[in-house]
């Protein structure tokens, strides 16, 4: 284990280990009070207890090793070091909050429940993947059903989540497997503002007109944003054109959109939301180098 955290740096190690604890926090607050069904081995736990009694913090730990070493023997040493520290801490976090007294969280409203157990779950796994670890558990089955049927991961994540889900609704009817959609929708989109937490919100428009030299220099000038001139040709009139394509912060487009039409209201402009843009002008100023 020394060797393995020799690996991380602190910064890495802190991720993991606070993205971890929000997980477990997630979990023992939100999730086990209200039963809530959204994927992953906490799910497998509630539904062996729902059927069995089985202790759910039991069959958390003995499921995250069990899948850990089912990693580690088909999938390689390799991925098993990614999510080793998550397989053991995890639990131990759930095991150490458990004693806490959980009981006023069993009457908050489920839909609720389901909200901010998604929100803090989705910001712990934000943290994770964001220095490039896992956490293993039933991700373990997706990328084992990726590597021998060759399926997409991303439909063999959904699949396995599916499925687990699904699986709660002899036990504990329709009603708890909607509210768990909930807290999947919930959590994906927090692992995606956390992993793009500190870029800057940016667009990128790319604009075709006759007029293109006067509109290179309004945004070379006016707004003081590079521009990327792209050759196009049209597929119908066979005429090649210069294409702008510049990146600008989301608060300029209306004020690009406006300029533009001024200066050529026949002039074609697409733009698109970009979830990350780094480099001058964006995460760092052009006389800082």
């Amino acid at each position: 284990m020394q060797t393995f955290l020799r690996k991380f740096s602190w910064k890495t190690l802190f991720s993991i280990l606070l993205g971890n604890f929000l997980v477990a926090v997630g979990t023992v607050f939100f999730i086990l009070p209200e039963d809530i069904l959204n994927g992953g081995v906490t799910t497998v736990a509630i539904l062996l207890r729902g059927l069995f009694g089985w202790n759910e913090v039991l069959v958390i730990y003995l499921a995250n090793i069990g899948l850990f070493f089912l990693g580690w023997a088909c999938l390689g040493k390799k991925f098993a070091a990614t999510i080793a520290l998550s397989t053991f801490i995890y639990p131990f976090f759930v095991s150490l909050l458990s004693p806490l007294d959980t009981a006023p969280f069993s009457n908050i409203d489920p839909i609720l429940s389901a909200l901010y157990s998604g929100i803090i779950t989705g910001a712990g796994l934000g943290l994770v993947f964001r220095v490039n670890a896992s956490t293993g558990g039933m991700d373990i089955p997706a990328l084992l059903m990726h590597k021998y049927l060759h399926i997409p991961t991303g439909q063999c994540v959904m699949i396995v989540d599916s499925i687990t889900i699904l699986s709660g609704l002899p036990v504990f009817g329709l009603n708890s497997v909607l509210v768990g959609l909930v807290s999947v929708m919930s959590m994906t989109f927090m692992i995606n503002q956390i992993q793009t937490l500190g870029s800057e919100s940016a667009m990128n428009v790319m604009i075709i007109s006759e007029k293109w030299p006067e509109i290179q220099d309004y945004l070379l000038e006016d707004i003081s944003r590079g521009v990327t001139i792209l050759q196009g040709e049209g597929a119908w009139s066979k005429q090649s054109r210069p294409v702008l394509m510049c990146v600008i912060n989301t608060r300029q487009y209306a004020k690009v959109q406006r300029e533009v039409g001024l200066i050529d209201p026949k002039a074609f402009l697409i733009a698109n939301n970009v979830h990350e843009v780094r480099g001058a002008g964006f995460t760092y100023k052009d006389g800082d180098l």
